[in-house]
This record gives structure tokens, sequence and C-alpha cells, in this order.
């Protein structure tokens, strides 16, 4: 109705600048038509619908009720009929009357512009132009379209490259179904599904799993976490563990619609907690997008303190699992209009949304943002005909970057009618950054071979930032990791009480694995392990920069463990003369010693040993073998 009521608006004030005379004397069709007048102001348009087409039946030349009745079909979404009308109304007026064949002209490239024929609209905005008086060429009406048509006119010569497709059966089979998201690996769609057109109808969230011959029958995700309240429009984390979602007008919510949080924890989603004040405020607050490594929030909200009607705002998640206050995403995304549905891509450096406010098609059109250094840059349309004149909403692109998945609703009498799920090839043409890596596997208590719970870290090795953090589920021990192919980096696999465990990304080839096994020791003497990503210059001892994540990590299990010691080995390839080798292998060793000693850790503690290449682990042939030899190595006693 809103829609309706704006368009509306515009029409009315923007066709003539000035009052003008009726086009014609007959009393009876001009009272017939300020009867459609006044239903108009009252919002009776079925019957003001009527009143102006007898006003023109009575008087076939009553011009301004051609354009009144066409205008008001085309608020509420019925096209073919406004045209119709228009140009029933532009074939009576004489040539030589520039002032009415101007407006009949501007209704009809308005209403091509708003059906989606954008090449009509061009054609006719350009036999219009000259027909339009000087006054109405620099008003605010006639430049922003003019501006629209350039946009357009500029996007129909660059098109994508692109096929939409409707999601088959049993897939949109409700009337209502939107905002589409899957996890990291593409196999499980959640979206939520409403029971009806109100906005009083029963909301839930629905998910479906892919299977060798698509997609199986929706169901609810779960009878704990649906409930006689309104759940849906959700995020889901790349791994499928923690689920963010919307309620409404629950008991415990602070505003009409508020963000709650839950865990998969053992298989099972836990009870859903409001994600409280530093969240949610008594306005409306929905449509989350949780970044991949669940660190970054974004979601759509009317609050206070915003740029106009729904805008984009964001929270972090601290250390202590807490959430900060949100902040708003700014004046670069947000306009004073609409930007809703956010999606932050799973690298962290790509945001899109929908938005009216920018320059686009019509209704709402899809945008990219990307983050540099912090900041978001300019948006970009996603272009024609990924965007058109009907709304687009609720853009999910997978982590392989071969679909987007969206949302497209369609309108009758200004209302929407029904919303369905779609999907298209994602042109490559729109930079999504480095391919990402998805590594996929399970983590195992090596003595008992039970699966655990344990937290996956994957380290910047270069100035040792968490780029991203996982946990594997304590039920199968499975995880899924999702990350940029673009990084010096190392993965730190820790449960308390168990052996860490160490990889380089590189080195230990983990990108793109399906069946990863991360095994776990039990923290007790006699085990060891391989102290990865620690790392020396040739034929130097003094300890790079590049091994403070891995040093740091060693000695927080032994604060942790404190009761146990270690020793710490040195080893290296058989390059050189073997005295010569196991002095500098105890040298380095020495080196992750002294840091240690340093950092607080008691020196009976820590022992020392070097073994040259005495102990290789590959055959030293060649030099990925050789690398591998070269190594420290901690035993715990």
């Amino acid at each position: 109705m809103r829609k309706v009521l704006l368009l509306l608006c515009l029409f009315l004030t923007s066709i003539s600048l000035s009052a003008q005379e009726y086009s014609i004397i007959d009393r009876r069709a001009i009272k017939l038509h300020e009867e459609a007048e006044e239903l108009v102001k009252a919002r009776r348009y079925d019957e003001a619908i009527e009143k102006y087409q007898a006003s023109f039946e009575r008087s076939v030349d009553f011009f301004e009720s051609y354009i009144k009745m066409s205008q008001l079909l085309l608020t509420r979404g019925d096209h073919d009929k406004a045209l119709e009308i228009a140009e029933r109304g532009a074939r009576r007026v004489k040539a030589g009357n520039n002032r009415f064949a101007g407006e009949f002209g501007w209704l009809i490239t308005n209403i091509y512009v708003q059906s989606g024929a954008f090449d009509l609209a061009l054609q006719k905005m350009a036999a219009t132009e000259p027909l339009l008086s000087p006054e109405f060429l620099q008003s605010t009406y006639y430049r922003s379209l003019k501006k629209k048509l350039d946009f357009i006119k500029r996007e129909l010569q660059n098109p994508k490259n692109i096929t939409k497709e409707r999601l088959p059966a049993p897939l949109n089979q409700f009337t209502l179904q939107y905002f589409p998201v899957l996890t990291a690996d593409s196999k499980k769609i959640l979206f939520t599904k409403r029971d009806g057109l109100n906005n009083y109808e029963h909301e839930d969230i629905y998910v479906s799993y892919y299977e060798d011959e698509g997609w199986a029958e929706p169901v609810p995700i779960d009878s704990f976490l649906n409930t006689r309240y309104n759940e849906g429009t959700c995020t889901i984390s790349a791994d499928g563990n923690i689920l963010i979602y919307t309620s409404c007008d629950a008991p415990d919510s602070f505003g009409s619609c508020d963000l709650y949080i839950t865990y998969k924890v053992n298989g099972k989603w836990q009870k859903a907690a409001n994600m409280g004040k530093t969240i949610n405020s008594r306005f409306w607050d929905s449509q989350p997008s949780l970044s991949a490594d669940g660190s970054m929030l974004f979601f759509s909200s009317n609050r206070r303190g915003g740029y106009g009607g729904n805008d984009i705002w964001y929270s972090r998640r601290m250390p202590d699992g807490n959430w900060s206050e949100v902040k708003n995403v700014g004046d670069v995304i947000n306009t004073d209009k609409d930007e809703v549905s956010p999606f932050i891509y799973f690298n962290n450096e790509q945001l899109f949304f929908a938005s009216d406010g920018h320059m686009g098609f019509g209704g709402k059109d899809l945008f990219m943002s990307k983050i540099v250094n912090g900041e978001f840059t300019k948006p970009v349309n996603l272009g024609y005909p990924i965007n058109d004149h009907q709304d687009q909403l609720a853009l999910f692109i997978t982590a392989q970057q071969d679909y987007a998945y969206y949302t497209e609703n369609t309108y009758h009498e200004g209302r929407v009618d029904s919303s369905l799920l779609y999907r298209f090839n994602f042109p490559q043409e729109i930079d999504l950054g480095e391919k990402l890596i998805i590594t996929q596997g399970k983590v195992i208590n090596t003595k008992t071979k039970e699966p655990l719970d344990a937290r996956l870290s994957l380290v910047s090795l270069d100035n040792d930032s968490t780029l991203y953090q996982f946990r594997s589920d304590g039920e199968s021990g499975a995880f899924i990791m999702i990350y940029p192919d673009k990084t010096f980096s190392g993965l730190y696999v820790e449960k308390p009480g168990f052996v860490p465990k160490i990889y380089n990304v590189e080195k230990d080839s983990l990108k793109n694995i399906n069946n990863m096994q991360i095994e776990l020791s039990p923290a007790v003497a006699g085990e060891q392990f391989i102290f990865e990503n620690v790392f020396f210059d040739f034929d130097q001892t003094e300890l790079k920069p590049e091994s403070q994540s891995s040093l740091k990590r060693l000695y927080n299990f032994l604060t942790e463990n404190p009761k146990l010691s270690i020793m710490i080995t040195g080893h290296t390839d058989n390059v050189g003369n073997a005295a010569y080798n196991q002095n500098l292998s105890l040298r380095r060793a020495e080196s992750v010693q002294a840091f240690l000693e340093e950092q607080g850790i008691a020196p009976d503690r820590l022992q020392v040993k070097g073994m040259g290449d005495q102990q290789s682990l590959k055959p030293n042939d060649s030099e990925e073998n050789r690398a591998f030899n070269r190594r420290i190595e901690i035993v715990l006693k």
C-alpha cells in the first residue's frame, strides 16, 4: 500500500506543473471527473476508476480523465490496462496539441519503465521530449526520469549473461517463500515460508536438503524453533552450526521484530535466545546476514539514528562471544529510502543488499559494495537482467561462486501477490575476489576414535590475525571451513585437555579436502607433535616474525597444563655437514626455549635437544621432502 500511495502522489504532482483549464466544457463529464478525484482522496480506487471511465465515455476528448485513470491503474500495478487507457486517450489528441501529446507521451513512458519495456520507454521518451514545455524540462520529475533512462540505456548496452530459473518443485510450493540461505557446501537451503498474503499470517523457517535427484520436500527446521509466533528471515554460518533468525511479537521481544540466536550442539539446535538490547531495539530489526565464520552480523532496521526508511546496521562478535554495540554502515550504503536484505559474502569482503534509494531499474535493485580497509565503497548496481522493473531481494551467492539465489516478488494492485525462490548463474564479470577454499572433515580422539568438539582457527601467519574460526560438531566431529585462497596461513585445532594440532595450509595441502581426519591426543606425558609454522631464515637460528602464532599457542598450552613439561627437539635436512646440522638444530630448539622463558614459563619445564638429520620424516631427495624434515617437534613429559 505504501508503494501505491508514493507512486500516486508522484503522478498527481508530476504531470502538470500548474493548474489547467479542462479540455472540455461538458459539465456532467467534469462533475464525474471531480467526483473521481474525491474518491481517490478517500482511497476508494475502484469507484474512482468507474467515475473516470464514465467521464471520458460521456465526453470522448476529456484527456484529463484518461490520464488520471491510467495513472491510477498504473499505481495499482495494472500496467496493461493503464497502457490501454493512455493510448486510447492519446489517439484522440489532434496534431499540434503539444500539451496533451506531451502529457500522454510522458505517461506512456512511465508505464513502459514500470512494466520493464525499457527499449519502448527510451523510444517514447525521445519522441516526447520535444513536446514538453521548457518549465517541465527543468522540473525534478523530468530530471529524475531522464537520469534513470540514461542509466538504463547504458546498462542495456552491457547486459549480464545470465539465465534466471525458478527453483523447481518441491520448492516454491507455497504462495510466499523468501530469503533463501545455503550452507557452504550448497547442500542445505533454508527459507522463510508464510501461510498467506497478509502480514498477520504465520511465518516459519523451512529447510530442504539437496539429494542425488534434486531438492527434497521442504520441512520445518525444528519444532523447537518454529513456534506460534512468527519466525523467519534467517542466516546460518558456513558450517551450519550457528543460526540467527527473526521472530516477531514474541513475549521477550524488545520491538516488533527481534533477532534471536541458537547453536547446534551434538547435532541438535539449542533453545534460542533473544540477542538482547545490544543488537535489538524497540523498532523493527530483521533480515540478518552472518559472515561465514560468525564474526560479523549485518541486518536491516528502521530504528532511530539512521538515514531514512530501513537502514543496514552491523555488529562484531567480540573475543568473549558477546556482540558489540551495533553501528550504522553509513551513508555510502544507506539513503533516505530503504536498504534491506544485506548479504555479506563468504570472504567478508563484499556486501550485497537491496535498495530503492540508489539508481536502479525500478522497485528494489540488488547492489554490491566492497569493503576496503574497513570502509565501504560506492555501491554498484548488479546490472540487467539481474535487476529489472520488479523487486529483487534477498541475494545469496554460493561459496562455489556458481549460482546466486534470490527472491522475486510479483504484485497485483500494488500488493505482493507471490514471492518465489529463483537462482541464476553468477556472472564472472562481477568480481567476488579470490576463489574460496572449502575443507571438510572430522575431529576425533586418537585413543577412542570418538568425535570431538574442537576449535579450528585459520590464522594469517604474516600478522598473527585470526581470519576465520570454526568448530567441529560434538556429536559427529564434522566441520566445514571456508576461506579465501590468498593468505599465508596456518590451521590450529585446539581443545582443552588435548595436544593441539598445527598445520601449514600450503605445505600440508589442506585445500578443498572433503574427508580430512584430524586426530587429537589427550595431553599426557609421552605424546608428541610437530610444532608447525615455526620459521627460520636459511642457516639461521633467530625466529622469524611469522612464528608468533605457533609460539603463542604453545605458551597458552603450557599455561593451561601447568603440570606438563616439554622436550623441544630440532631437526634439519641432510644438506651440509652432519655435525653442523646437529648444532644448528639444537640452537633453533634453544630459540624456542628462550621465547617461552621470556614469556614466563619456568626453565625447569623446558628441555631442548638437537637431532640434526638423524630422524628424517621423508627421504631427502627433493626440496619438498627436505622442507618436511626441517622442523621442531614437541614431546610432553
